[in-house]
């Protein structure tokens, strides 16, 4: 009998690969017919939410700091921790006090209470902090706690501020009173409506722009379609730099004025988990490798070892966000063992929850991501100028655009 954790871990693929439609069988069908009649009430709760905050109804908190929302439509892969460094780094650079605001999707309760004193002096209460990952310039949380995206970003990020709580209006604060934060960026926080912000920047995957095209949970919409008109920017990600007017053309339907940047998720380096060597993308042609991932579309990662001129001789996949354990990798490793695998390849946001004790036998490897944009650097440099113009506090030109209720 398999592990209570591995058969929730297969329970759980198998449930991503009905709302994907990578599931056949009678069973899939099945599910998919009873998702769909659940969408229709999921919608309807959806929308009525944004009713009561766009009348007031539910409080929207405006904490006098400039917020900037960086979140998508769809849940899963379209690369928004890139964006996100992309976005704090330069911010950054341009000599903005950053704190990136997570929820820390996945991430454990505190075993041991942070503490935290004032510069005053007076130390805080617990129920006033949220996790404390990393103050911009020390990392207190490793991914276990924090979550792997905000982990990924503190460790990326000298400088910025990462802060975990579900209640991001008290990250918020904290951010502001503690840490002295001018800029805040709700990471994943299109659908975070309690915390007013004056920038909704609004990623878009390239390849699948509307995911299956059905609302959670029969697909991987988290909202309709049209609320893409709350989007002031809008990033298409993922691009492999083809002509993009006909998907552009038919966002216009739905937003005919957010400015839109395209951007490429490529790949960078290759970086060994236990020696931390960087090593070119050449290291990958011509091996034999073995792809490891929790990830929510494993196939893109997969397919670009493929790309980069690797035979990937076998692969295995986990559930997003699923927490390798010491028996998972030392199963796999003997399959690589068999196969006469050169090296395991894993993904930057798997590494964070590779168990360094299982570093043995195969050498492992994370594929480096990065952000480069394609077209329109003129709107994000037009974007970074407003914010860090003197005396800013965000975007005067595009909060003219305050269609909420879109």
């Amino acid at each position: 009998m398999l592990p209570v954790k591995e058969n929730f871990d297969e329970f759980e693929r198998w449930a991503a690969d009905v709302i994907f439609g990578r599931a056949r069988g009678f069973r899939a069908f099945l599910a998919r017919w009873t998702l769909r009649a659940l969408s229709g009430l999921y919608r309807g709760i959806i929308q009525f939410r944004k009713f009561l905050y766009h009348f007031d109804y539910k409080e929207r908190h405006h904490l006098g700091t400039l917020t900037i929302s960086v979140g998508n439509l769809t849940v899963g892969g379209t690369g928004k921790t890139p964006v996100v460094e992309l976005l704090a780094r330069t911010l950054r650079d341009r000599n903005r006090q950053v704190s990136i605001l997570s929820r820390g999707y996945k991430s454990k309760a505190l075993t041991e209470l942070q503490n935290w004193r004032s510069p005053d002096g007076k130390k805080m209460a617990a129920e006033e902090l949220p996790k404390i990952v990393s103050t911009g310039k020390a990392i207190l949380l490793d991914s276990k706690f924090a979550g792997d995206e905000p982990f990924m970003l503190a460790k990326n990020l000298d400088g910025v501020a990462v802060l975990v709580d579900r209640d991001r209006v008290k990250s918020a604060r904290f951010a502001i009173n503690e840490l002295g934060t001018d800029t805040l960026i709700l990471d994943d926080g299109m659908q975070y409506l309690r915390l007013a912000r004056g920038l909704d920047i609004v990623l878009v995957d390239a390849n699948a722009p509307f995911g299956t095209g059905a609302m959670l949970p029969a697909g991987t919409l988290r909202e309709p379609r049209k609320n893409l008109s709350r989007a002031h920017y809008i990033i298409l990600t993922k691009s492999d730099g083809s002509d993009h007017s006909l998907l552009e053309k038919k966002l216009r339907r739905y937003n005919p004025c957010a400015p839109i940047i395209v951007t490429t998720h490529g790949p960078k380096y290759l970086e060994n988990l236990k020696t931390f060597e960087r090593r070119t993308l050449e290291h990958l042609k011509g091996r034999h490798v073995a792809a490891l991932s929790g990830i929510a579309v494993p196939e893109n990662f997969e397919n670009s070892l493929g790309r980069l001129g690797a035979t990937v001789e076998l692969h295995k996949r986990f559930s997003d966000h699923y927490r390798f354990t010491t028996r998972d990798i030392e199963k796999f490793t003997n399959r690589c063992l068999e196969r006469d695998v050169e090296m395991i390849v894993t993904t930057e946001k798997d590494a964070v929850r590779y168990p360094r004790n299982a570093l043995a036998e195969v050498p492992v490897w994370f594929l480096r991501i990065e952000v480069e944009i394609l077209s329109g650097i003129e709107h994000w440099r037009h974007m970074i100028d407003h914010i860090c113009a003197p005396g800013s506090s965000g975007c005067p030109v595009l909060r003219q655009r305050t269609a909420f209720f879109g």
